[in-house]
Order: C-alpha cells, then structure tokens, then sequence
C-alpha cells in the first residue's frame, strides 16, 4: 500500500525547468552606467568651469564700472596733493630699485619718494619703462619721450597688437600684465601724471543712450588707471584721468589708423604738476608774469615728430630682427 502511494505522488509532482536567461543578462549589464556616470560629471566640470569664467570676467567688469562711477560721484576725482604726505593705499606695496632725486618726506613708513624732475633722471625712468615694455612683449606699443613737462608715456595700438578688445574698454592680457607691473614703479615715485584716452575716428558701434568715443576713450583711462592701481600704485600719484576721443589723433592725415587708439601717461614735473592743479583747484592770486611751461603749435610738432621717429627706428628694428 505504501509502494502504491510513492509512486502516485512521483507522477502527481510537477518538475519546473526555469532558463537562467545568460545571453540577456549579458547584452544588458550594468556597463553603460559608468559611462554615462562618466560622460554627466565630465559634463558638470565642462559647465562649472564656463560659469566660473564668466562670474570672474563679470566681476571683473562691474569693479571697473564701480570704479569709474565713484570718480563722477564724488564730483572730484583725485585730488592734487595739497600738503602733508599722501594718504598712502590699502593695496600692498612692493619695492623696486629706483633712480633719482629722493625726497626726505616719509609716507606712512613707505620710506622716502623718488623725484624724477631732470632730463637725466627722467631718462632713467624712459629706460625702465622701456625694459618693462620688452620683457611684455610690447615694445612696438611703447614709446616715450622727454618733453619740458615730463615724461611722455605713449601705450598704441598696432596692426597686430591692441592695447584693448575692439569697441571696448576691457584691457588685453599683455596690456594689462604691463600697466600692473608698473604699479610698483610708480607706488615709489613722488611725480604725478596725467592719464589720457584716445580712440581712432571711427564711430562707436555702441552709440547708444549718449555713448560715444568721448565715454570709451574716458573708460579706457580708467581702465588703465585701474591696472596701475592693481599694482600697488598709490591712488594720489593721479592728478588727472581725461578721455580726448578722437580730438588728437596721433596720425591726423589717417584718423582711423591703429596708432591714434592709445593710452598716454604723462609722469609730471612737480612744477608742471603744481600748474595743472592750480588751474582746477581753488583760485589764488593773479601773479603778473607767472611763467608756465604753455605749449606752442610748434611744441607739439616737435613732439610729435619725435614720436613718428621712435616709432619709424622700433619698425626698422623690428624687421631687422
């Protein structure tokens, strides 16, 4: 009875065959999920990096716009020195070796100035100027020359090298490296200079709501102004920012040419620089005779031509090499 009921109950038993499905499992693993996990995190580096080019050229942008806003706000610029030392700056300083006369005055423990007032000691600074411009790689866009004010810096532009973007006043990166390098320099000098803009004739593609070549000449010297102080020049060493369009064209028989585009410092004598301040600060005396170094027409031919005659010997040498 026993041997009937076992073999009743192995024909009732269902025997299940399941397949282990291999050759699917295979075709769709779990491969393609690291790579895709790959190609997103590369994907999300590529956008961070984008974003965080942006935010800096952003940045960098707002702080020249705040900082040209603030000069018109306070309805006064910088101010000449009128006694005392120089209120001094919050950016640190670095110190160079310097040629010239030395002032006795301190400056907040800065140690003594550095006078450049002699044709001599201003052909010291042409020179350090001009190496500075060499190791930069824009001794084309440099020239400067002596005249009886001071030291005429000229910064242009060239067919091949501008000074800024097109239309712009953000600084190139050669451009600007050099106006920071140059900071230290001037953090040590006691002169004041006169920053100037000048743009070509051509019209200002962004002429809109009053915009023209007298706001991007204007934003330019500011720029530069800028630069200089972003490497630790002294905020008092500017007795004046001006921005001249394309009323001084460096090229008046080709208004348009590259060169007219420029950036001039002109690193004032201190009796020069007591001249200009006298005539925007407050009225004193009327002294009959005063002798003022005006220039004449001829004047500025000569300097001029001086000019073209650098520029014309840095070509020949360019071409040469």
């Amino acid at each position: 009875m026993q041997k009937q009921h076992d073999k009743h109950d192995k024909h009732d038993a269902a025997i299940i065959v399941r397949g282990r499905g291999k050759a699917h499992e295979d075709d769709h693993g779990g491969a393609w999920k690291v790579a895709f996990a790959d190609f997103c995190l590369a994907l999300l580096a590529l956008f961070l990096v984008l974003w965080l080019m942006a935010a800096r050229d952003q940045q960098t942008m707002k702080a020249m716009v705040r900082e040209q806003n603030g000069s018109y706000a306070d309805g006064q610029g910088n101010k000449p020195e009128i006694g005392g030392g120089p209120r001094g700056s919050l950016i640190e300083r670095f110190s160079m070796p310097h040629s010239g006369t030395s002032s006795h005055k301190e400056n907040g423990g800065e140690g003594p100035k550095v006078r450049y007032d002699s044709p001599a000691e201003l052909a010291v600074l042409s020179r350090q100027l001009g190496t500075m411009s060499v190791e930069a790689g824009l001794s084309n866009n440099l020239e400067t020359v002596i005249t009886p004010y001071g030291l005429r810096v000229t910064l242009h532009d060239t067919d091949r090298q501008g000074m800024f973007l097109l239309g712009s006043a953000m600084p190139t990166d050669r451009f600007g490296r050099l106006m920071r390098q140059m900071g230290p320099v001037f953090a040590k000098m006691e002169n004041q200079m006169l920053i100037v803009g000048h743009t070509d004739s051509r019209k200002y593609a962004g002429d809109q709501d009053g915009n023209s070549n007298w706001t991007l000449s204007n934003a330019r010297a500011m720029a530069a102004r800028s630069q200089l102080l972003a490497g630790s020049m002294n905020p008092d060493s500017v007795l004046q920012v001006v921005g001249m369009a394309d009323r001084a064209p460096f090229e008046p028989s080709n208004t348009g040419a590259a060169v007219n585009r420029r950036i001039e410092l002109l690193i004032l004598t201190n009796s020069q620089a007591s001249t200009v301040a006298a005539m925007f600060g407050v009225p004193g005396k009327n002294e009959v005779g005063a002798e003022t170094a005006v220039g004449t027409r001829g004047t500025v031919e000569e300097l001029r031509n001086k000019l073209k005659s650098v520029r014309n010997a840095n070509g020949a040498d360019a071409q040469g090499k």
